[in-house]
């Protein structure tokens, strides 16, 4: 889901005026709620609905409780703020439900292990793409424009891109989004997670992507760092990244059905559109397991790298893939000749082909990963317990 807009300046200073944003404020009046969809109506004053754009700082009260009925946009200079042990459902309605962090605003989402903050559908029974999902939006680097150009986002529609590798965004700890991932259209798809040009001035440690339709977290470009990272049941790939995205990623844990497509599948650039700045996405991941179904049934592909992508592996787990690596295009196999793109250690169980090499490029297995055998997976019963599904 790689789909954007390269915009121009005129088209950024218009983008949060009334004739371009297709959602109204809503005013929220104690424990009710005027909401212009709505048509005035109040609602049960224990359920706050929320939607609409934000101008000014929005917290949450712990005592309350809120649903999401429609997409709510905080604008520049805005801060959301989420208490701990807070679960906010959103109307099971498709892509048009979502949180959009706008350039320029924050979300402060500090949970805890034994109270994490819960984003999930409001259905009887959920299930993946009831809504849209968590957007962040920041002024941090992307190779898809250059310069002070932006691009926009693939929902929401919103710039994102820069110069400034140290923006904010806020902070994300033990968070959690369920049963997201709602299509607009063939080529509009929200993810769990989406980090657009975020900054590593954004805090984000122990984020969970559960049962979400198309991917779990993305990264386009930016360069935030992330901690802490489990992806269940994503049925698009789990973890993505493009548009030169080059932080780092600490111990992550991705498990895979045999329906689900890949558990990484990363791009150097946006091949909708060009690398506009020549770097290829770098991001440093460690710590890395990988669980699918067995080469008994069949589960094909862990992890795709392509469209020139760089990036240094460490300590990388993977059981029960058909391939290990697929490496495909004439730029990803440039990098592991000029050892941009390399893994230091390695564990195989039940890989039946650890490296697919589709770039003609001519590397061998051990210019493109070394110490095989040595890894271990990650400590996820350690770290994701009682927090994660």
């Amino acid at each position: 889901m790689k789909k954007q807009l390269i915009l121009g300046l005129v088209l950024v200073s218009m983008l949060f005026s009334c004739s371009t944003d297709d959602t109204a404020d809503i005013i929220i009046n104690d424990n009710s709620v005027t909401n212009n969809n709505g048509g005035g109506n109040t609602t049960d004053p224990q359920t706050i609905f929320l939607s609409g754009t934000f101008t000014e700082d929005l917290t949450l009260d712990a005592n309350n409780t809120y649903k999401l009925n429609g997409a709510l946009i905080m604008a520049s200079g805005t801060t959301l703020t989420i208490p701990a042990c807070m679960t906010i459902e959103a109307l099971s309605a498709g892509s048009n439900v979502y949180i959009a962090i706008a350039q320029g605003a924050k979300i402060v989402a500090n949970g805890t292990a034994s109270c994490p903050i819960v984003f999930t559908s409001d259905a009887a029974n959920p299930s993946a793409g009831d809504w849209g999902g968590l957007i962040l939006l920041g002024k941090a680097p992307i190779n898809s424009v250059a310069g002070s150009a932006t691009a926009t986002s693939e929902i929401a529609a919103l710039p994102y891109g820069g110069n400034s590798s140290d923006d904010n965004s806020g902070s994300l700890n033990y968070v959690r989004v369920e049963y997201s991932g709602g299509s607009a259209d063939g080529q509009s798809e929200n993810n769990g997670i989406s980090f657009y040009g975020v900054g590593n001035g954004t805090v984000v440690n122990y984020i969970q992507a559960f049962e979400g339709k198309d991917d779990g977290i993305e990264f386009f470009g930016g360069t935030v760092n992330a901690n802490f990272i489990s992806v269940i049941n994503a049925q698009d790939d789990s973890v993505d990244w493009t548009e030169g995205y080059s932080g780092t990623l600490t111990n992550v844990y991705i498990s895979n059905r045999i329906t689900d497509d890949k558990a990484i599948e990363a791009d150097g650039f946006n091949t909708d559109f060009s690398n506009a700045t020549g770097i290829f996405s770098k991001p440093t991941v460690t710590n890395l397991t990988i669980v699918g179904q067995g080469t008994a049934a069949g589960h094909a592909e862990a992890i795709r790298l392509r469209a020139g992508t760089q990036g240094i592996f460490s300590n990388v787990h993977i059981t029960g893939y058909v391939e290990g690596f697929d490496l495909d295009d004439t730029d990803t196999g440039n990098g592991v000749i000029s050892d941009d793109l390399q893994i230091s250690s390695v564990t195989f169980v039940d890989v039946t082909t650890k490296l697919k090499n589709d770039t003609s490029v001519d590397f061998t297995e051990a210019d493109f990963f070394m110490a095989e055998g040595t890894a271990t997976a990650t400590d996820y019963a350690a770290w994701g317990a009682s927090w994660t599904r």
